[in-house]
């Protein structure tokens, strides 16, 4: 099996794999599947794609999106993930400006939201 078509694991490190664990199953909506010997929460995302949380209680957020979840429709995605508490960001830079939470850019609209430690994560919805 060449890489291009195998599955993807997406590690990102968690200072409270609990606290975690709760945002991402309870807020996001995954499917949690287990935790693994060294304590990592996992969950399904996608049809072929697993999320890893590593306990990490030293760990610092990355100032980059961590990681970007494709929807059909970002604005009816915000309003459901609103609902279960997750705030969105907004942005006024020279490069980057939101408007009710979305920015389009392109042939795509994004709009940015953390998890309990910072990571910035993202929807994004391709307009072609």
């Amino acid at each position: 099996m060449s890489l291009a078509h195998s599955g993807v694991a997406l590690m990102l490190p968690v200072t409270d794999v609990d606290r975690a664990t709760r945002f991402y199953q309870q807020s996001l909506g995954l499917e949690f599947t287990g935790t693994n010997d060294e304590g990592s929460a996992m969950f399904a995302v996608g049809s072929d794609a697993q999320l890893v949380l590593l306990p990490r209680p030293e760990s610092k957020p990355s100032e980059s999106t961590a990681m970007s979840f494709e929807v059909d429709d970002v604005t009816a995605e915000i309003r459901t993930l609103e609902g279960r508490g997750v705030v969105f960001e907004d942005y006024d830079l020279p490069d980057l400006k939101t408007v009710d939470h979305v920015c389009e850019f392109g042939d795509e609209k994004a709009a940015w939201f953390k998890d309990p430690d910072g990571n910035v994560l993202c929807l994004h919805e391709d307009l072609t």
